[in-house]
């Protein structure tokens, strides 16, 4: 992300990211690494740990985001996955930010490659990875930007298909109601939609980046989700 960030420059827009650019987009990297790398060692009852702002200037921000993320990662490697840790989502352990952090920084890479100028980055994330992403979008995320204000906006059944990693999600939205996300358990789930594709091209779509997933049935379904 560092590498695309710095060859787009700071004062690219970033096209998946109204209204940032790349100086915008690195500021608010730095920022979050520097505050997950806080509450990985925050106790569950101390409370959200305080967000502090990365300097405007672009070489002071890198720099600041240097020192932020390798915090992240020393205390990501020294603290047991299994310890007690303030998140915002289930479980309450510092192994969450593992997984947070490393979803947070792949789509932002991708934003930093969509600043290139590139309509499709030639970047491909693992299938086991980005279904994990998917995973966690579904059954953590939604339910973050729920608690947020950011409701269900409308009622249907959602089939999320990850072909080349065999796994499938169905999904229950009711408007102003959380997620109900499921293994397949329904043989006759009676689905208002599916997206399909490989995980990557879905780890892309629920994230509203540029992707190949395809979307049949009533559309509105898949609009209806908060947004990341």
């Amino acid at each position: 992300m560092r590498t695309a960030a710095l060859k787009a420059g700071p004062d690219a827009a970033v096209p998946s990211c109204p209204e940032w650019t790349v100086s915008k987009l690195v500021r608010h990297m730095a920022e979050v690494h520097t505050w997950a790398a806080q509450a990985v060692v925050t106790p569950p009852e101390a409370g959200r740990p305080e967000w502090q702002k990365a300097p405007r200037d672009f070489d002071e921000a890198l720099s600041w985001w240097d020192n932020g993320l390798s915090l992240l990662v020393q205390r990501l490697r020294e603290t047991p996955a299994d310890r007690p840790a303030w998140t915002f989502g289930e479980p309450a352990l510092a192994g969450f930010w593992t997984r947070r952090q490393a979803h947070e920084t792949s789509i932002h890479r991708l934003d930093a490659e969509l600043a290139i100028g590139h309509d499709l980055p030639t970047l491909v994330f693992d299938p086991e990875f980005a279904a994990d992403g998917i995973d966690e979008y579904l059954t953590v995320l939604v339910a973050r930007r729920i608690e947020l204000g950011n409701a269900v906006g409308g009622t249907g059944r959602l089939l999320v298909h990850a072909a080349d990693a065999g796994r499938t999600w169905q999904v229950r939205l009711a408007a102003g109601e959380p997620l109900v996300v499921t293994a397949p358990q329904d043989a006759a789930f009676d689905e208002d939609a599916t997206i399909a594709g490989t995980a990557d091209a879905i780890y892309r779509a629920l994230y509203r980046r540029p992707n190949h997933a395809i979307v049949t049935g009533d559309q509105s379904i898949l609009a209806a989700l908060p947004s990341p």
